[in-house]
């Protein structure tokens, strides 16, 4: 049973791509490669046996989506690709629109052409905006505080049209919290082009001394300790996830949004002092202000994920920095 990752050489791509061969699917890749490496389809090899099928291609361009589509006999499609930096949408509004938005709208009309409706959408907890209350639950208000935010927003509500216009369509939205850790190998991980926009593996490149510090964007948020609260989930559950979405749209489910997310919120310090005690390393940090379009605290309800999915976290956070800081110290300077 073939399955299309779009994206599926990035960070999330890759652990999703391992989890999905393990339950027995065949895979075919394509990603443009704008933040990611081939090296990742030798280390999916060397994990799993088996090396997806890749093609090196931009989602925008429909000749290349409509070519791949027919080529084989796909049972779904996971679309991963997409710009996803919250900063960097601040400062490129169009590029996120472009890329994310039309992208996306390309690989629909592409599917359609082929005659392929099962779809899993990888969404964020970006669409919730700044929460009314948490935990945050599926049915919570959405809106947006940055254009990356309001890109998934948009491409959540065409799927939501397009479900309701034609109920041939099986789509799964994922909307997840924060990624981190790495395969426990130690082979994958996240390997970020340039100054990480993530703060996992900025805190990692500062243990390893590849950053001088890490910049803490503010300490004045109604939390604990004043620094951002989010809900951190490792990268492996977080592909275990997808799986069980993917079983579901191709047991014909229909339209359905799920929150995937532990349900418990660490602030930047903690976060702080939980990779210091994984790496035994002390990391040196400062605070500045506010970075544009961040919020204060996010965490998720996932409860409508395991009554649905079958679904739930099982890493906790000690696991999470261990294997990010495993990544890190393995590959120093990611996959080159």
């Amino acid at each position: 049973m073939f399955v299309l990752v779009t994206g599926g050489t990035g960070y999330i791509g890759s652990h999703t791509c391992i989890e999905l061969i393990k339950a027995g699917f065949s895979l075919v890749i394509v990603d443009n490669l704008s933040n990611s490496s081939e090296v990742v389809l030798d280390r999916i090899e060397i994990i799993t046996g088996k090396r997806p099928d890749f093609f090196k291609g931009d989602i925008l361009d429909f000749s290349f989506l409509n070519d791949i589509l027919k080529k084989y006999s796909f049972s779904a499609v996971m679309h991963f690709a997409g710009l996803k930096a919250v900063g960097e949408s601040v400062e490129k509004p169009f590029l996120y629109y472009e890329n994310n938005v039309a992208g996306t709208l390309n690989l629909i009309k592409a599917m359609e052409s082929a005659g392929l409706r099962n779809l899993i959408f990888s969404s964020s907890a970006t669409v919730y905006g700044l929460p009314e209350s948490v935990p945050i639950r599926e049915n919570s208000p959405t809106s947006t505080q940055n254009p990356y935010g309001a890109s998934k927003l948009m491409v959540e509500g065409m799927l939501t049209d397009l479900a309701h216009a034609n109920s041939e369509w099986n789509i799964a939205t994922l909307r997840y919290f924060n990624p981190i850790g790495a395969h426990e190998s130690g082979l994958i991980g996240e390997d970020p082009k340039g100054i990480p926009n993530n703060l996992l593996p900025y805190i990692s490149q500062v243990s390893a001394g590849k950053l001088a510090c890490l910049s803490v964007f503010g300490d004045d948020y109604d939390t604990p300790d004043g620094t951002g609260v989010r809900d951190y989930i490792h990268v492996v559950d977080l592909a275990r996830g997808h799986v069980c979405a993917l079983e579901k749209v191709l047991a014909q489910s229909g339209h359905f949004v799920v929150n995937l997310g532990t349900g418990n919120g660490y602030s930047v310090l903690d976060m702080v002092k939980a990779f210091e005690a994984a790496s035994g390393q002390a990391i040196n940090y400062k605070i500045v202000d506010r970075r544009p379009g961040d919020i204060g605290t996010c965490y998720a309800d996932p409860k409508f994920a395991k009554d649905f999915l079958g679904w739930q976290a099982e890493f906790d956070l000690t696991s999470m920095c261990e294997d990010s800081w495993r990544w890190q110290s393995n590959n120093p300077n990611g996959f080159e």
